[in-house]
């Protein structure tokens, strides 16, 4: 579907995002990794949720869902999957594919992941390099999926240092340590997401400026209940609208806070922007709080080094930020963007030229001269929920009207973000 979005003079309104996704990723396959029932409330109704929900079904794991929005886990134990030899659909979901690779490498059960194209061309060597070091049998297609995990494959722990910071790889190693003999430990130097590690209570230490991780066949994993936090991935879309646009205040309750996950809550701040929290409390381990943002001008800044690693999905919002700011912004480092659900550098760039932006392409970012009058045009997705979004909220502020085609993909993450929008433009 295409969707247009008109150049508008106010936003304000409270808005209910939905619950963090990778946080539901990591509720849903540990508590399939228990022995007993667990309840996730307010867990997301995204396709990239409902993929891990679907894959665990398909591996015979009990799940009912008793309303909209409550996922009860009846447990078994990290041994009790089984798998009818059919192929297991990760869809879209990258973390679907990447920690799940690793339960099905540890557990001996093997299967044959695939996903949709998108998935099909995203790398796949960084899981399963460090699993075939623990003793995993693996084929891959030119590097990436279908991938085929072999059965019966014991495995043993490795001590692994991430050469690129991932969560979903070190994750996946750690889910594959929980059925490995001796210990398994990640080495990160440089901090990435965190949920994993809290949610399963692993044993965590400080070496230098890096961070051990490790997991072993006596963690024990417990069935829990939870009440996820709202994604602070969905909150960054609000909370550049809100900046950029004229007038308004935008209100954004129960939004996960988390210290690996909110660097552009910084940046955006060190840009002039007047981002307010109050309501600050814990939910299931993970800091939450309510958001208010009120507009303001904004300078370029530049961004690089250790913060990008917990920027990275956030970034195609920071560049409408930018071209709405003051002077030049410049993003380094973010090499990543280009093996996303596109390559999303090269979106970015496309689609802020095409709105008349001043913006260079580099190998691993962009820069932006900020400050030229954005004008509405039709822009592409690219397929890619992130820039369907992040586009909708530079239409808001680009003279006449923005239209972005093939825009029902912001599903995957946001399902109602178009009328969450309209809500607050309504109400200008």
């Amino acid at each position: 579907m295409t969707r247009t979005v008109a150049e508008s003079a106010a936003l304000r309104g409270t808005v209910a995002l939905p619950a963090d996704k990778s946080i539901a990723h990591r509720a849903a396959l540990f508590a399939a990794l228990a022995e007993g029932t667990s309840v996730i409330a307010n867990f997301p109704d995204s396709a990239d949720p409902r993929s891990t929900l679907a894959c665990l079904r398909q591996l015979g794991v009990d799940i009912a869902e008793e309303h909209p929005g409550l996922v009860v886990i009846r447990g078994q134990g990290r041994e009790a999957f089984s798998t009818s030899g059919a192929a297991i659909d990760c869809g879209n979901s990258g973390t679907t594919v990447r920690l799940l690779s690793g339960i099905l490498a540890g557990s001996r059960l093997g299967g044959t992941l695939v996903g949709d194209a998108s998935l099909s061309q995203r790398p796949m060597a960084r899981i399963t390099e460090p699993l075939r070091s623990m003793g995993a049998e693996i084929v891959l297609q030119g590097g990436h999926a279908p991938m085929q995990i072999r059965p019966g494959r014991p495995l043993h722990g490795i001590t692994y240092t991430l050469p690129v910071a991932s969560a979903q790889v070190k994750s996946c190693i750690l889910l594959a340590g929980l059925y490995a003999s001796g210990q398994t430990t990640i080495i990160e130097p440089v901090a990435t997401r965190d949920h994993t590690e809290r949610m399963l209570g692993l044993s965590i230490r400080r070496v230098g400026s890096a961070r051990h991780i490790t997991s072993s066949q006596t963690t024990r994993v417990k069935p829990f209940s939870v009440n996820l936090p709202r994604d602070f991935s969905a909150a960054a879309f609000f909370l550049v609208a809100g900046t950029i646009v004229g007038q308004g205040t935008v209100r954004l309750p129960g939004v996960g806070l988390n210290p690996t996950r909110t660097a552009l809550l910084a940046v955006l701040r060190d840009m002039g922007a007047d981002i307010r929290i109050s309501g600050q409390t814990d939910a299931g381990g993970e800091p939450v709080g309510d958001l208010e943002i009120h507009p303001a001008a904004l300078q370029g800044i530049t961004v690089g080094g250790t913060i990008v690693a917990n920027l990275i999905d956030e970034l195609p919002i920071l560049a409408i930020a930018a071209a709405c700011a003051r002077g030049r912004t410049v993003v380094t480092g973010a090499a990543e963007l280009r093996v996303k659900e596109c390559d999303r550098i090269h979106a970015v760039v496309q689609n802020l030229r095409a709105l008349g932006a001043d913006i260079e392409e580099f190998d691993d970012g962009f820069a932006i001269e900020g400050g030229a009058p954005l004008v509405g045009t039709t822009v592409d997705s690219f397929l890619d929920h992130r820039i369907a979004i992040a586009f909708g909220v530079a239409g808001l502020v680009a003279q006449g009207q923005t239209t972005i085609t093939r825009a029902d993909v912001a599903e995957v993450s946001y399902p109602d973000f178009w009328q969450a929008l309209d809500r607050c433009v309504a109400r200008s």
